[in-house]
């Protein structure tokens, strides 16, 4: 499948140079003028490389880029071009997120050696975050408690059918894993599971990236298109609109869809696994999930249940990413005393799995010792957790170097925002007053 790439520059006779190079190459290209057609093609064109000219009347291309930098609004690389450039020019533009900087006039083996080196490197930068995932939580369910026990009996059986699955439980409790897991026990295995965030998404793209788009000769496959013949994975369905709720029930209803712009049926052949971990019930309740995709969807309901509820498995987690962590960050590992053992069972552990793979992280890079004690699991839980000692998390914050400072307390404000609105991300943007695509990625990077 091409790559899409966006060219930006108000010199048609450019616009339509570089394009020919690229195509020439298998690139699917689209153009755009100005500032304003930049926007509305990034949104419509899901470019997965943006060609940004530096100097265009009205609005330059610095001026854009600084905006989607600080709107936090797109995701694929962007290589500045410009006539006029210069080494504070460059950097600047380096500053403010841009990949790469080509002077114009342009050279063809430049060109193509940049673009060629750049879109290896964001797939290979996807490529790892994706195996570090995997790696991380992996495909198996590690486990012997009862809880555990149960949910690996419910995938073995619910794996081989093609039936719809929706999986709920707590944030950090491990639904993508049970997602793989289902993927890796169907008949679908060979074929690719893709994974949607839908909360990473701007609302007005979800139709566009789900559905996919046509725009006279070019056309931008979806994710339906993408996970053809596997699974999709929906990450926290709820987030979507109710307009494309409709659209999404209406392609599950007919086995087929039509892309946005388009007018040709294309035969739907995924199985659907959606997740949240909001209340169903409440969300209905509310308007803002139908209750005729719930029917779609919840074909095969499974429960991930919360670390609390299996304590005699804490200890095995603890040591899974105790040593995952260590291989990756090649340091030493660290054994936990009997003592340590204990607090962590005694934990509740409202971020689940994730918090615990965050907390080893933090006992393998700040600290040094074949052995962790109970005296420094206590105060690791206590930075991840004491929400309500005011006063001790400011101390906590004076003993550090300000990012991670910034770090704890941003931590600590928004596990305890998230808590009080139920785990919805769409209501905690409303709350501390940020853009939701922006928070769910630091929320993400927070764990």
């Amino acid at each position: 499948m091409s790559k899409r790439i966006l060219i930006v520059d108000d010199e048609p006779d450019i616009r339509q140079i570089v394009g020919e190079i690229l195509e020439d190459e298998g690139y699917t290209v689209e153009y755009a003028k100005n500032a304003a057609e930049a926007r509305e093609c990034r949104l419509e064109f899901n470019p997965e490389l943006i060609l940004l000219d530096i100097w265009m009347p009205n609005e330059d291309g610095i001026e854009l880029l600084k905006s989607w930098h600080k709107s936090q609004q797109v995701s694929c690389p962007i290589i500045m071009i410009s006539g006029h450039g210069n080494v504070e020019t460059a950097v600047e533009t380096l500053k403010f997120g841009a990949q790469d900087f080509l002077e114009k006039p342009l050279s063809t083996a430049k060109l193509l050696i940049t673009v060629e080196r750049t879109l290896q490197s964001e797939s290979l930068k996807k490529e790892n975050l994706k195996l570090w995932g995997q790696l991380l939580l992996g495909t198996e369910i590690i486990g012997d408690s009862a809880p555990l026990t149960e949910l690996k009996r419910q995938i073995r059986l619910l794996g081989p059918t093609d039936g719809a699955v929706f999986i709920t439980g707590e944030p950090g409790s491990g639904k993508s894993t049970v997602a793989h897991a289902i993927h890796a026990n169907s008949h679908r295995r060979n074929s690719q599971l893709v994974e949607v965030s839908l909360a990473a998404i701007p609302p007005e793209t979800l139709a566009l990236q789900l559905f996919g788009y046509e725009k006279g000769d070019v056309t931008t496959p979806g994710f339906f298109e993408q996970a053809h013949g596997g699974t999709l994975l929906l990450d926290e369905l709820l987030d979507l609109d109710m307009d494309t709720q409709a659209k999404l029930i209406s392609a599950l209803q007919e086995s087929s869809y039509i892309r946005v712009g388009g007018n040709t049926q294309l035969p739907l052949d995924v199985r659907v696994i959606s997740t949240t971990s909001q209340d169903l019930d409440v969300a209905i309740a509310e308007g803002r999930l139908r209750e005729d995709l719930l029917y779609r969807v919840n074909v095969l309901p499974i429960y991930v249940p919360p670390l609390r509820d299996s304590p005699n498995d804490i200890e095995l987690f603890a040591q899974h990413f105790m040593a995952l962590t260590a291989n990756r960050e090649n340091l030493p590992l660290r054994n936990y005393e009997p003592d340590a053992i204990k607090w962590l069972k005694q934990h509740d552990w409202p971020g689940n799995l994730r918090e615990l793979a965050n907390l080893t992280f933090r006992l393998l890079v700040l600290n040094r010792g074949e052995s962790i004690s109970a005296d420094e699991t206590k105060l690791a839980l206590g930075k991840t957790l004491t929400r309500s000692d005011n006063d001790g998390l400011f101390s906590e914050c004076l003993e550090l170097n300000i990012r991670h400072a910034r770090d704890l307390f941003e931590e600590a404000y928004l596990r305890h925002h998230l808590i009080e609105v139920g785990g919805n991300v769409g209501k905690l943007a409303e709350v501390v007053g940020m853009e939701r695509t922006h928070l769910y990625r630091k929320l993400k990077a927070l764990g």
